[in-house]
């Protein structure tokens, strides 16, 4: 932070805060307290209106704004869970800069619209139930795999696929153009070009591991737009289930990206998935257990026939 950005800031938490310290406010920004006096000093001599008190610290005159920018009590709470959403899903950096970012709206804030705002956000919460919350590693990933694609350089890392080729194996290394990001039903996406299929693939990135950003450059496809962007659909087979209407009503509130129809009928809820394989939807109906039977296709069903004698002879 340099000098400018530092007396904004100071500014900025001043009105946020009413009344700061020198020391406290050499601990928050990181430079010493002879560094805040000389800060003030500037600030003063700029014209803004600080008061200094021995013992008690600095405030602005009542009434001095900046900058002038109205926000009623909805948008303060939709930028402040912003903040909160960004912290949770986004890299380190992101999240010191979204906490930064909520002190600056705080600080605009006007007091009754400031404490309105506050009472209204104590009745919500930001929650991932069905997800994880973006991991430690997975946000390391997150901000290393960022700055290769402002920075127009290759990755390459081991990936784990969900289904495994036809020779049982899983993990393969790919070197990949990272083209953007894309967060799905609370999973980070990576969207790029990738060496070994020779085409735009996606890739999970809490299946990566051993992430490398590399010395070599790639350039953008003309035109590609990540906002634009819409992958095939290949999702070309059905797979078909029969649910007693008490797991129906879970299955259908989880919102699987396969689902595709709800038909409730006399003997059940019947509910149609579109796939790539049946085995995507696989461990999904396991975990449904004795409620559900695959009407089709009839591999699928000896699938889970299997699958079950298996769990029979663990038990």
């Amino acid at each position: 932070m340099n000098k400018t950005e530092r007396q904004l800031a100071i500014m900025l938490e001043l009105q946020r805060s009413k009344v700061l310290r020198a020391e406290d406010m050499a601990s928050l920004f990181e430079t010493s307290v002879r560094t805040i006096y000389r800060d003030m000093q500037a600030l003063s001599e700029m014209g803004v209106p600080i008061l200094g008190a021995t013992g008690q610290g600095y405030s602005l005159i009542d009434g001095y704004f900046l900058p002038p920018v109205s926000f009623s009590v909805e948008e303060t709470v939709a930028l402040l869970i912003g903040t909160d959403f960004i912290e949770q899903r986004l890299d380190g950096n992101y999240g010191t800069v979204a906490q930064a970012a909520r002190r600056k709206i705080e600080a605009i804030l006007p007091e009754p619209v400031r404490d309105e705002s506050a009472r209204v956000r104590e009745t919500m919460k930001l929650l991932q139930v069905s997800e994880p919350l973006t991991g430690l590693r997975e946000k390391d990933y997150l901000g290393q795999v960022r700055r290769a694609i402002l920075e127009r350089r290759k990755i390459k890392f081991l990936y784990r696929k969900k289904v495994p080729e036809l020779d049982g194996n899983r993990e393969s290394m790919r070197e990949v153009d990272p083209y953007g990001l894309a967060l799905v039903q609370g999973n980070w996406m990576l969207i790029g070009r990738c060496d070994l299929r020779q085409d735009i693939r996606h890739f999970r990135l809490s299946r990566m591991n051993e992430l490398v950003v590399l010395d070599k450059d790639f350039v953008m496809p003309y035109g590609f737009n990540l906002s634009d962007y819409r992958p095939p659909d290949d999702r070309n087979e059905r797979v078909l289930i029969r649910a007693n209407p008490e797991i129906a009503d879970k299955i259908v509130e989880i919102g699987n990206f396969y689902m595709e129809a709800v038909e409730e009928r006399l003997d059940g809820v019947w509910i149609n998935f579109r796939v790539r394989t049946p085995e995507e939807v696989l461990h999904f109906i396991l975990s449904w257990g004795g409620g559900v039977e695959v009407m089709e296709p009839e591999s699928l069903r000896c699938r889970i026939r299997e699958e079950a004698g298996k769990m029979i002879k663990r038990y």
